[in-house]
């Protein structure tokens, strides 16, 4: 009878064993990256890298010279971020980590192995034991398995940040430029307040002009000084948020910006952004992932809720008499931990309000990202309207107010008021232009986002929670 127990034990074992090293997982060669680099390429033209080895590291380097070599585009900027952005490297370095909690969960528990010896009076006596948690043995396939989803839902979240990376690397380079060309503009129309405020006060000194056009042309040319000064602050702060995006510094900080807007894209026009939005955006792709690790999760709470603890221990002993007898006995020890009190129920509840928490936030961010796809798309519209009304409609009607009013001016039709009144409102109007313009380049971007994923980075409470399995944390999340 004792024979047929040890081979019954001995089979259970190798059979547990067996299927165990089956699930076991291994290292991918590029920690997990592919799906990442391939959804980037696809969706935004670009390349990404995880910097590891020094070599890594010299052909970004090399890659990242060469883009700076040249004035940067829209494109260059996001390359350059999704090379050599750090934070973004930290979103990589929390991938890897993901799959070494994918592959240290596919492997069996490793056994405890523990040596006693007593001597005493010339007696010895020496037990070996061999502790193997059986219930982990038995449910690793399971856990394996919850494992990979997690892995698969980190390489989504992944790939999120790598567009959130190169959404906020777009827009820094549109308000960047759009602060440069808005200086520039400015330091044309000081230059003009000023040469005519100098003609004003020169003819002030002959009496053709009274005193209070001297101080109104005075006025013009301190206001628009003013709002130089402010839109150079302005251009010095975005050009720091653009550098901080690209990851540069030291001799990098004299890369080049181009100094106007590019010219309007076509624009595009969408069917069902929402159907697109669900389908497309990898923040949500990943959030279900998450709940399906969840759902996987419960059900194995459920299966082990009667049972927390389950050890087979194997126990060899060694004695001798002081008179030299000896004893070798051996046999084993099964130890089972059942929750008598509630029988799992409080693991079952907690596990199933966690799993149903879940499933209310994805439900909640479905609901979002349908709001996000509309409102952007028709933030994309409208900003486009706009600025094209002022480049086609706006600038157009105030270059030809300008002429007109100085034409009049010269023929001593209107007064030298009028005239820097025109002057104050075209400067607010190519101003306005530059605004609207570099504002439609951000609704693209973010119409883009709320897309494919990428937009505003997720809170703590975004992201789904592990949860905790009824037979222990070890025995229902990886480790």
């Amino acid at each position: 009878m004792a024979a047929l127990r040890s081979r019954l034990l001995r089979s259970v074992a190798v059979v547990a064993l067996t299927g165990s090293l089956g699930a076991c997982a291994s290292f991918t060669r590029d920690g997990g990256m592919s799906p990442v680099t391939s959804r980037v390429s696809l969706e935004l033209g670009a390349t990404t890298a995880k910097i590891v080895t020094p070599a890594d590291a010299a052909a970004v380097r090399s890659r990242v010279d060469r883009l700076l070599a040249r004035p940067l585009t829209a494109d260059a900027a996001v390359q350059i971020a999704l090379l050599n952005n750090r934070g973004l490297q930290v979103e990589y370095n929390a991938l890897g980590v993901s799959e070494a909690e994918y592959v240290a969960a596919s492997l069996p528990p490793s056994p405890t192995v523990s040596i006693e010896r007593v001597a005493a009076s010339g007696d010895l006596d020496v037990e070996r034991r061999l502790i193997a948690d059986l219930l982990q043995l038995l449910t690793l396939p399971r856990r394996s398995k919850i494992a990979e989803t997690e892995f698969r839902a980190a390489q989504h979240k992944a790939v999120a940040a790598t567009f959130r990376t190169a959404a906020e690397a777009r827009r820094a380079f549109y308000r960047a430029v759009a602060g440069r060309e808005t200086a520039a503009f400015l330091e044309t129309a000081r230059a003009s307040a000023g040469a005519a405020a100098e003609l004003t006060k020169k003819l002030g000194e002959t009496g053709a002009a009274t005193k209070l056009n001297q101080a109104r042309s005075s006025a013009l040319y301190a206001e628009v000084a003013t709002e130089l000064a402010e839109a150079r602050l302005d251009a010095a702060k975005e050009r720091e948020a653009l550098t901080r995006q690209l990851g540069l510094w030291g001799r990098d900080l004299d890369y080049k910006l181009p100094g106007r807007l590019p010219s309007f894209p076509r624009l595009e026009s969408r069917g069902d952004v929402e159907a697109t939005a669900l389908r497309r955006r990898v923040d949500i792709i990943g959030d279900r992932l998450e709940l399906d690790a969840l759902a996987q999760r419960y059900g194995l709470t459920e299966q082990t809720r009667a049972i927390s603890m389950l050890e087979i221990t194997g126990l060899a002993n060694h004695s001798r008499s002081a008179e030299g007898e000896k004893a070798n006995p051996k046999g084993f020890e099964v130890a089972v931990q059942i929750p008598i009190f509630d029988f799992g129920k409080a693991s079952s509840t907690k596990a199933r309000e966690t799993y149903m928490g879940a499933v209310n936030r994805l439900l909640e961010k479905a609901v979002n990202a349908r709001s996000e796809a509309r409102e952007a798309y028709a933030t994309y519209r409208g900003r486009h309207e706009i600025a094209r009304a002022y480049q086609s409609r706006v600038l157009p009607l105030r270059k030809i107010i300008t002429e007109e009013t100085q034409l009049q001016y010269n023929g001593m039709l209107v007064d030298p008021f009028e005239l820097l009144t025109n002057a104050r409102e075209t400067v607010a109007a190519n101003v306005a232009a530059i605004r609207a313009k570099r504002d439609f380049f951000i609704a693209d971007v973010d119409f883009q986002a709320a897309l494919i994923g990428g937009g505003a980075a997720d809170g703590p409470a975004a992201s789904a929670p592990k949860l905790a399995s009824a037979t222990s944390a070890s025995a229902a999340s990886p480790q």
